[in-house]
């Protein structure tokens, strides 16, 4: 959970063109606590939290909302949809027939 909270932040701290000094300064707390926060190696209190989201000129639900967020890769698991599902497959199919095309090829142009 931290780990994805620290990657929303970072994600919304370069998308507005700060510094990791910069958020920490206008947040108010030192800058090795709010690396630590980015790395999700540190909790990081509601606080804090409110704190961060105001310097970045976005809601607490707007850095939380990744928590809510389903994986992308569920269906591997089987707790996907079937569309999610098929979309993949169908991206994996893709790509065996593209690595197969291209190894035709070497073979055709080797035997050339």
């Amino acid at each position: 959970m931290n780990e994805l909270l620290g990657n929303r932040i970072k994600e919304l701290r370069n998308a507005r063109h700060l510094k990791q000094e910069q958020v920490a300064e206008l947040a108010g707390i030192s800058r090795q606590k709010y690396i630590r926060i980015e790395n999700g190696t540190n909790n990081i209190t509601l606080e804090v939290l409110a704190r961060i989201a105001k310097v970045l000129d976005v809601t607490v639900g707007d850095i939380t909302k990744i928590l809510d967020e389903p994986s992308m890769v569920t269906y591997r698991n089987g707790n996907g949809n079937d569309s999610s599902k098929m979309i993949v497959d169908m991206l994996d199919f893709f790509y065996a027939n593209k690595h197969l095309y291209m190894k035709l090829q070497q073979n055709d142009n080797i035997q050339r």
